[in-house]
């Protein structure tokens, strides 16, 4: 039951574009993991600009560099 976290800058999106980026990322979990669309969940989450680097970077990203699938193209 794969769940989609999104963290990303704060940012006006419709519900319509919500619902398409929620669309989009689901359909290319399930062609790469064969999950059924019941299984699927996202979730966008807002992280402000200057709070990026606390609350995302130094928790997530940077203790993960050696498993991320794709590295950032930034360090901080």
């Amino acid at each position: 039951m794969p769940h989609i976290t999104v963290k990303h800058f704060p940012r006006e999106l419709t519900e319509e574009q919500k619902q398409a980026l929620a669309d989009d990322l689901s359909e290319a979990v399930k062609k790469h993991f064969g999950s059924k669309d019941a299984s699927l969940s996202v979730a966008l989450i807002p992280v402000e600009q200057d709070r990026w680097k606390e609350d995302v970077y130094d928790k997530e990203i940077a203790p993960s560099l050696e498993t991320l699938a794709k590295k950032p193209g930034y360090s901080m």
